[in-house]
């Protein structure tokens, strides 16, 4: 099922004398196709916990539509919009077994839909299987772990089979080992299923590892949309560019001359068809080339070891960032005894912004 919102927003009223409205959505306009997950992502206070809401039901929008498919959805209450919820607090029933939350959405059927308590356990038994958690039926939620507890959620989610299936931050309470575990068997479900999916996170290593497409909000308005390589590969502005990415991109003061880009003194890369003036230089960690011939010239801090790779901490007085980050192959050698390291620039993981709007400025080829 595909989701559509046109022209969507959502203003929360001020509260108290002088209080001014809160934007939380503005302008949504965008479609989420049939079959798809798709992560929504952006720091908190970005809106996208709002879109999720704004699409369950849950809050109804000032302005602009909502259409599941061709249905327009937008006055619909959640219960009859056919969407299965799953919040980052699991909210699961402690006094219930396993089965018991799982089933508890089915007891609410009625009519032709309505199903035998044995054909509510066989429906639990066969979606407990595809979270596998089918051993643990008999349990109660204080007997399972985080992990566990969140597959009872989704399982409970899943059903009812729903068109569409909403994850608000649905691995931050999980440890690190559980998140990789637990994104990778949703992203599996997903699959198999073929749900459309809308998942929230802040987290953009979760969005870029599982979604087929990432929506990028600022301060509730969409950034960017596409999939996870290319967005981050060719980010729309600079808020983009240094929210995705670990380590995050380093960026520079800088400027054009004569097509050429100048990081301090250091004419660091030809930038062909890019007109005078000051710019944002923002290189990927991947971007540096060791060289000690090389255009670009940093104070060495240290040397981190990473095992296939190594990170080459260094200082610039152009940085934006405290430090400079530099990703190399270990294949490299360091002189941590020198004071200065020297680099040449990838093309492709250098980009310019605008010094004022922020926006993208391409060069060379780039479209």
């Amino acid at each position: 099922m595909k989701v559509v919102l046109q022209n969507v927003t959502k203003i929360f009223p001020g509260r108290g004398r002088g209080a001014s409205d809160t934007v939380a959505a503005s302008n949504l306009d965008f479609e989420i196709p049939d079959g798809e997950l798709i992560a929504l992502l952006g720091p908190s206070g970005c809106g996208k916990s709002t879109t999720l809401n704004l699409i369950s039901g849950l809050q109804k929008p000032t302005s602009g539509r909502i259409l599941f498919g061709e249905d327009d959805v937008t006055d619909l209450p959640p219960e009859n919009r056919g969407v299965g919820l799953v919040f980052q607090n699991y909210a699961l029933y402690p006094h219930l077994s396993v089965t018991d939350n799982i089933t508890f959405p089915l007891g609410n059927l009625r009519g032709k839909d309505r199903m035998s308590k044995a054909e509510m356990k066989q429906k639990a038994y066969e979606i407990a299987k595809l979270v596998q958690i089918d051993g643990l039926m008999d349990r109660k939620p204080g007997e399972l772990s985080g992990g566990q507890q969140q597959r009872v959620a989704i399982a409970r989610a899943l059903v009812k089979m729903p068109k569409i299936l909403l994850l608000d931050e649905p691995l931050s309470n999980l440890d690190a080992r559980l998140r990789l575990q637990t994104r990778e068997e949703i992203k599996r479900i997903q699959r198999e299923t073929g749900i459309t999916t809308v998942f929230v996170t802040h987290d953009q290593d979760e969005a870029m590892s599982i979604s087929d497409r990432i929506i990028v909000m600022k301060e509730g308005v969409v950034q960017q949309i596409g999939k996870p390589q290319e967005v981050y590969d060719s980010p729309a502005n600079l808020f983009v560019a240094n929210f995705l990415g670990t380590p995050p991109i380093n960026v520079f003061s800088a400027s054009v001359k004569g097509e050429k880009l100048y990081i301090g003194e250091d004419c660091v890369l030809d930038v062909k068809n890019v007109p005078d003036g000051e710019v944002w230089a923002a290189v990927r960690p991947e971007g540096f080339v060791l060289d000690e011939n090389g255009p670009m010239k940093c104070a060495l801090d240290r040397v981190e070891v990473m095992g296939r790779d190594i990170s080459v901490v260094s200082e610039n007085e152009n940085s934006v960032n405290p430090v400079v980050r530099s990703i190399i192959s270990a294949e490299n050698r360091v002189d941590i005894s020198s004071k200065t390291v020297r680099f040449r620039l990838k093309p492709f993981k250098t980009l310019l912004f605008d010094k004022k709007t922020e926006d993208r400025v391409f060069f060379g080829d780039d479209k």
